[in-house]
C-alpha cells in the first residue's frame, strides 16, 4: 500500500484493519503510510511527509526527492512482488508509480478517484491504461470512469465510517479544556501539508484575531495530523486567544462536536465538517502559478465537495484573491451569531450523508471486498 498524505494513511489504516476482518488466512503489508497505518501493523518505507504536496509550483522545489521515493517505491514493490500494490489518493505520485509497474504482472488498484471530472476529464484515459480497478468514494463516479474504459466501482465515503466510530462528545471536550459552555469555540483546520498549512495560517489567524477582538471570550481549537503539527504549534504561539492544539481522531472528533464554527481549508475535512454538522467557511490560496493552470480548466463553479455534492454554495468559499481575513471574519460572524444561518447550512448537509453510503455496509468493508474479490479472480 501507498499512501501519500494524513487521508490516505487514514484511509489505509482503516482498509488494512477491514482486509484483516475479511480475508482467512495471514496477511502482510508493506509501503508507504504514516502513524495510523503503523498502528495496524505496516511500517512504511520512508515518512509519508516525503509525499504531501500538491501542486506545480509547490512540487517543482521536491522534484528530486520525490523522484527518489518513486524509484525506491517501485523498486520495492518489484522486490516484494506483492498479491496487489494499492495506492491511496496522491493521484500524481500514485499514476507514476502505475505507469512504472504496468504490465509486470501485479495488480494494480487505485483507492479514491482522481477528481478529473472537476477540471480535466481526458486525463481519465491515463488511469484506463495504467490500473486495475479504481475504488471510488462518490457515487457518480464510476459513471464517470466507465465512458474512459476504467474499471471502476463505487464503495462509500471513509468520512461515513469516522461519525459512526466516533460521534464525538463535545460537551466533555469543553470540560477537559476548560471552555464553558455558551462560550464561541472555534475550529481552525488549515491544511495537512506542511506547505498549504504554512500559507494558510497567517491568514486564518488575522480572521480569528478580528473574531477574537469582537468576542474576547472566543476559544479556538486547532485538529492536527503529524505531519503539521509542529508548524501549528509554532504559529499559535503567539495568538491572543486560547488556541488548543489537538491530534488524533478522537480528539478531532470530540472537537467537531463541541465547535460552534469552524474554518478550513478546501479537502476532504470540508465534508466531515459537513456531515458532522459543524456551520463552516472554506478558504484555499494555492500558488498562483499553480492556480492560474487550474483555474484554466476547472470545470465546476464549487470547489468544496460539499457543495458540489450540493449543487449549490452551502459553504461560503474564500479563495485565491478572496482569501482574505476581513471577509473570512465576516462570514463566520454570521455562523456563529446567527441561529438560522446555522440551520440552515445543517438542514442542507442532512442529504449528503445517504448520497455516500451511510447506513450500509462500512466503505472500508466494502472497498475490501472488493478488493479480495480481484485477487480471487486473479
Amino acid at each position: 500500500m501507498v499512501a501519500g498524505e494524513a487521508s490516505g494513511d487514514a484511509l489505509g489504516a482503516r482498509l488494512i484493519t477491514a482486509l484483516k476482518q475479511r480475508h482467512i488466512g495471514p496477511l502482510a503489508f508493506s509501503g508507504v503510510g504514516g502513524a495510523q497505518m503503523a498502528a495496524v501493523g505496516m511500517d512504511s518505507l520512508y515518512p509519508i511527509s516525503d509525499l504531501s504536496v500538491m501542486g506545480l509550483a509547490e512540487v517543482l522545489p521536491r522534484l528530486r526527492l520525490l523522484l527518489q521515493r518513486l524509484a525506491e517505491t517501485s523498486d520495492h514493490v518489484r522486490a516484494v512482488q506483492p498479491a496487489a500494490l494499492i495506492t491511496i489518493d496522491a493521484p500524481g505520485f500514485s499514476l507514476r508509480l502505475a505507469k512504472r509497474l504496468a504490465g509486470e504482472g501485479i495488480p494494480l488498484i487505485h483507492y479514491v478517484a482522481p477528481q478529473v471530472w472537476a477540471w480535466r476529464p481526458s486525463r481519465a484515459r491515463h488511469w484506463a491504461a495504467r490500473i486495475d480497478h479504481l475504488l471510488a468514494l462518490l457515487p457518480f463516479e464510476p459513471e464517470f470512469f466507465r465512458e474512459f474504459d476504467v474499471h471502476c466501482e463505487f464503495v462509500g465515503h471513509p468520512v461515513i465510517e469516522g461519525l459512526e466510530e466516533m460521534p464525538g462528545n463535545g460537551a466533555a471536550f469543553r470540560r477537559v479544556y476548560g471552555v464553558n459552555a455558551g462560550v464561541p469555540l472555534l475550529a481552525l483546520l488549515p491544511g495537512s501539508r506542511v506547505g498549504e498549512a504554512s500559507s494558510l495560517l497567517p491568514i486564518f489567524a488575522q480572521a480569528a484575531a478580528k473574531l477574537h477582538k469582537e468576542r474576547p471570550e472566543l476559544h479556538v481549537v486547532m485538529p492536527t495530523v503529524e505531519q503539521v503539527v509542529s508548524t501549528v504549534t509554532d504559529a499559535v504561539k503567539t495568538w491572543p486567544m486560547p488556541v488548543h492544539v489537538v491530534q488524533g481522531p478522537s480528539l478531532r472528533a470530540d472537537a467537531f462536536a463541541a465547535a460552534d464554527a469552524a474554518l478550513a481549508a478546501s479537502g476532504t475535512v470540508s465534508l466531515e465538517l459537513a456531515l458532522r454538522g459543524v456551520p463552516s467557511v472554506v478558504a484555499y490560496r494555492a500558488n498562483p502559478i499553480t492556480a492560474a493552470l487550474v483555474r484554466r480548466m476547472l470545470l465546476l463553479p464549487y470547489v468544496a465537495l460539499p457543495n458540489i455534492l450540493a449543487g449549490e454554495l452551502v459553504m461560503p468559499e474564500f479563495l485565491q484573491e478572496n482569501c482574505q481575513p476581513a471577509g473570512i471574519a465576516d462570514a463566520l460572524s454570521e455562523l456563529l451569531d446567527n441561529t438560522d444561518r446555522r440551520s440552515e447550512q445543517r438542514q442542507k448537509f442532512s442529504n449528503i450523508s445517504e448520497m455516500l453510503g451511510r447506513g450500509g455496509v462500512a466503505p472500508s468493508l466494502r472497498a475490501a471486498e472488493a478488493i479480495l474479490r480481484l485477487l480471487e479472480a486473479k
